[in-house]
């Protein structure tokens, strides 16, 4: 594997049109075939984990996390399931762009798939849960000496050591979207999730925080089960 390679990643959060609803059984069945047969005619060039907002989130029913090395290949899967079947009623709720990269926080590799590990690449779609948000800090951190920095992320990370249960996903968007991290937590205990997150309220860096919302709480599935069970 090149040294050099990173990741295109989405977060696409996608709402059901109501009308969907409406629609006879028959039409509802094959518009979900249309869709799953787009999704996978991008297989393996695009790696889609698929999970539920439903009843968790009122603005977003499904989300797909997309990642891969052709960016292009975002838009050009968008572009077809959008008007294929279900994807006519799809409205997107929210789109997050980033890209994997290599910490500069962390020298060497640490507790695997943990805060503090040295990636350039993800893996994602291994626990039954997924906390997402996007994640801006304000400009008074960057004017700091990278001492500073490097200390108060090290407090950082060995808070997110006490909870191997967590697996965090850094991502960077400087320049290539609103914010400028997207932060995936996969685990199977959502308490530990809660725990973790006002552990790091706590510290240091964390007052150096611009926006860390909307916050989206997801559930892992199978990409059919979902689209069953949105009618």
């Amino acid at each position: 594997m090149a040294g050099d390679q990173r990741q295109f990643v989405n977060f696409l959060f996608c709402k059901v049109d109501p009308q969907w609803l409406f629609l006879p059984d028959e039409e509802r069945r094959q518009g979900k075939e249309k869709f799953l047969e787009v999704v996978e005619a991008f297989s393996p060039r695009v790696l889609v984990v698929s999970y539920t907002t439903l009843g968790i989130r009122a603005d977003a029913d499904l989300m797909l996390w997309r990642i891969s090395e052709d960016l292009d290949l975002f838009s050009e899967m968008s572009a077809q399931f959008l008007n294929a079947g279900l994807g006519k009623y799809l409205r997107t709720a929210y789109s997050y762009l980033s890209m994997t990269k290599t910490s500069v926080y962390v020298s060497e590799h640490q507790h695997e798939g943990q805060e503090g590990t040295r990636v350039r690449l993800v893996t994602p779609g291994k626990k039954r849960y997924l906390f997402v948000y996007p994640f801006v800090k304000i400009r008074d951190w960057y004017r700091l000496d990278v001492k500073t920095r490097q200390e108060m992320m090290n407090q950082h990370i060995r808070v997110g050591h006490k909870y191997p249960s967590v697996k965090l996903n850094t991502t960077y968007s400087f320049g290539l979207d609103d914010q400028e991290f997207v932060v995936a937590f996969e685990s199977d205990k959502p308490g530990d999730f809660l725990d973790l997150v006002m552990d790091l309220r706590e510290t240091e860096a964390s007052s150096y925080t611009a926006r860390d919302i909307p916050t989206f709480t997801c559930i892992r599935k199978n990409l059919r089960e979902i689209l069953d069970s949105l009618g």
